[in-house]
């Protein structure tokens, strides 16, 4: 919207009266595509750059190179934590979550790639000698720092590789002057990173001219983590966008995302629980003292403390998404890559993920964005150029669509959108109705989106449709598919979603 000047939707999360999003890292990553495409397109080296396959291909093209920041970061990681490089590196490339999450614009696709930076920062290779470098700390700063105004659930992320960051300084270092030397280097360069992240919001967000942000900077301040905490921080906002029980990530999202891996995990910290507890008695009961005891297990016990201390800390908001989780993903193949450990479940980590790349990747709403790059031909037609029309677009029962893939500027007036999200029978009815009766224009064209599911209640409306258009597959979750009707020789009008053109209501 602010860079192509076309017709987008502000989430909530961006409006200016509340923001609780950065514009940073959309600017770096989505807007750096965009301007390169405008760039292209305005110095005659591509005169149709622009369109709803660019705009959707190219920021994902550009997550999709960034996703080998995790390829790296597991090479780096895998000596260092007692896993073997090559298996690792199987583990990340085969599981679904990288080849689905890692590849779209998500920021949770980000927070994911900061994580396994700051990983890579704290887990410092061994010096000639017996004790730990530590890295660089104005470098883990940044880092954190960016991945808290990028998600502030970073924080829960961050909180073990910065407490085993912080334990290698005090063990590596005798001197009082260089434990602080290195934390005042962490709390100046975190500092510095926060304040352009606030400049540079305020300015976005404020419409202020630079001058005024820096002198007024104490006043207009917009604080984007802030925001975004005390909004997720009341039960009341939070339910308006689904609540679910605590352990929902515990047992269904870690098992959706991560399949048999989460569950080994699970039994492997289970028996590093118990034999501590074993050994704590066992201890106190023969010395009667307190144990100075690591637990030793296969795998390390602080990969798996990466993995559930994150989760155990997401677990406690209820609102819970399978790809809040998705960061996870390194100290869990880390940890699956330990000799002997996932071996024995080859084939069915590989059904597993052949099977979530089909569903998530392919089905799952699969449909949405070839309807809106036909919708997009549709309205930039030679026809309708030529002979100017009114189109309106009611989406009902699917994901929020996309508008900006319409390619449709800001000035035209000429396309209507309208999304009726999960709109119950008799709302949609009454809407398609009103619509069917009262065409305001003699070229007016409507068409309602619907999955293949919802088409039956559309048939009960009352209305007529002149055109039709199927686009196979198309899965919604919200609305599944009976098993029976699936069995019937309507599974693919089942699996679909149409494209249905309004008759006018004589």
């Amino acid at each position: 919207g602010d860079i192509l000047n076309l017709q987008v939707y502000y989430p909530w999360e961006f409006l200016s009266n509340s923001p609780c999003r950065t514009v940073v890292f959309p600017l770096m990553t989505s807007g750096v595509t965009y301007w390169v495409i405008k760039s292209l397109q305005q110095w005659d080296i591509c005169s149709s750059c622009i369109n709803s396959y660019t705009l959707l291909v190219c920021p994902r093209l550009l997550f999709t190179i960034f996703s080998f920041i995790l390829d790296y970061s597991v090479y780096r990681l895998a000596p260092f934590w007692g896993a073997d490089p090559w298996k690792a590196l199987v583990l990340l490339a085969g599981s679904y979550v990288t080849l689905v999450f890692y590849t779209r614009t998500f920021t949770n696709t980000l927070e994911g790639l900061l994580f396994a930076l700051l990983m890579v920062l704290v887990s410092s290779r061994k010096s000639s000698g017996c004790s730990a470098e530590p890295t660089s700390s104005s470098l883990i700063g940044v880092i954190a720092t960016a991945g808290f105004f990028n998600r502030p659930t970073f924080l829960a992320f961050a909180l073990m590789p910065l407490l085993y960051w912080a334990g290698l300084i005090v063990d590596s270092q005798k001197s009082i002057k260089t434990l602080i030397n290195h934390l005042l280097k962490f709390i100046l360069c975190a500092c510095f990173t926060a304040v352009v992240f606030i400049a540079a919001d305020t300015f976005y967000f404020t419409s202020s001219s630079l001058i005024d942000v820096i002198v007024q900077l104490h006043d207009k301040m917009v604080v984007t983590p802030f925001n975004f905490l005390s909004y997720n921080l009341n039960p009341h906002n939070l339910a308006l966008h689904g609540s679910h029980p605590r352990v929902t990530h515990f047992t269904v999202n870690g098992v959706m995302l991560f399949g048999i891996l989460h569950i080994l995990a699970i039994s492997a910290g289970f028996k590093m629980l118990k034999n501590y507890v074993h050994q704590l008695m066992l201890v106190r009961w023969c010395y009667r003292g307190l144990p100075g005891l690591l637990v030793h297990s296969q795998g390390s016990p602080t990969l798996l403390l990466f993995y559930f201390v994150p989760l155990a800390f997401l677990s406690l908001f209820s609102h819970q998404e399978p790809r809040f989780l998705i960061p996870l993903i390194l100290p869990l193949v880390l940890f699956s890559a330990s000799p002997n450990r996932a071996e024995k479940w080859k084939l069915l980590i590989v059904l597993f993920n052949l099977l979530g790349a089909l569903l998530f990747g392919c089905l799952h709403q699969g449909g949405l964005i070839p309807c809106l790059f036909h919708l997009e031909q549709l309205i930039h037609s030679p026809a309708s150029s030529s002979h100017p029309r009114h189109y309106t677009l009611l989406f009902a029962h699917t994901y929020m669509p996309p508008r900006s893939l319409l390619n449709i500027k800001k000035t035209d007036v000429h396309v209507e959108v309208i999304d009726m999200a999960g709109a119950g029978e008799e709302t949609l009815c009454q809407t398609v109705q009103q619509r069917a009766s009262n065409f305001t224009c003699s070229d007016c064209h409507i068409f309602i989106i619907i999955p293949g599911t919802v088409r039956a209640t559309i048939t009960k409306c009352g209305v007529s449709f002149k055109n039709e258009t199927l686009i196979f597959p198309h899965l919604s979750m919200e609305d599944p598919p009976q098993l029976p009707v699936l069995s019937s020789g309507n599974w693919r009008s089942q699996l679909g979603l149409y494209i249905l053109e309004l008759n006018r209501d004589p």
